[in-house]
């Protein structure tokens, strides 16, 4: 898998490097400032690009706007963007502009190699990644919505799902039956007014857009 990596900390980004490398992956350029993602980006066209929100020379929003860019330019580039906190405004501008091939985690998660590297995966592949602290977000800032109706049991299954866990892992991850999960789902699509829809990606992207449009506080 080529990747094209924008981290300006040189210790975090070099890490990065060499836990992709040695992954079996091909990092194909880095980028140390916001200017700098766009021709590595056009030049390489890799199969995921990993960024960090804010990067010189601003330290703002340099990396999102670059994502959002990059998409538009290069239509279904993956992309999974790294943030130093929760910035349920990014998240939700990010998943506003389609949720295929979207990741955005926290930069803890690159700590814990094995989810990093299944979350990177999943996003090359056309699938989606949310930080659990960010779906926690995007879930609990909604008011006055159908999301009010669901059980706690219901959100636990909407925040995996949101996650982009299949019914299998989610069922593991709750002690319960794939049968059971699959009920909860149809539940939370029934509550939510969402079609239903294959298993996969399409149910997850659905989840996924509905939480990016829902009316906030």
């Amino acid at each position: 898998m080529r990747v094209v990596i924008a981290e300006d900390n040189a210790l975090l980004r070099e890490g990065l490097v060499l836990l992709l490398t040695s992954s079996g992956h091909d990092v194909v350029a880095v980028a140390g400032s916001g200017p700098e993602i766009m021709p590595a980006l056009l030049e390489y066209r890799p199969d995921v690009a990993v960024l960090d929100v804010r990067m010189p020379p601003g330290f703002r929003d340099e990396g999102l706007r670059a994502a959002l860019e990059a998409r538009e330019r290069i239509p279904g580039l993956p992309v999974l963007v790294l943030s130093q906190y929760v910035e349920e405004s990014y998240a939700s501008e990010l998943l506003g502009g389609g949720t295929s091939g979207i990741g955005y985690l926290l930069k803890d998660r690159v700590g814990r190699v094995d989810e990093f590297l299944d979350a990177l995966e999943r996003v090359a592949g056309g699938g989606t990644a949310l930080d659990p602290e960010v779906v926690t977000e995007l879930l609990t800032r909604r008011k006055d919505s159908p999301l009010d109706s669901l059980t706690p049991r219901e959100r636990e299954v909407l925040g995996l799902m949101a996650e982009g866990h299949d019914n299998a892992t989610i069922a593991k991850a709750l002690v319960v039956t794939e049968r059971a999960v699959h009920k909860h789902i149809g539940n939370v699509f029934l509550k939510l007014n969402l079609p239903p829809s294959d298993s996969g990606h399409r149910r997850v992207l659905a989840v996924l857009a509905y939480l990016a449009h829902a009316p906030q506080e």
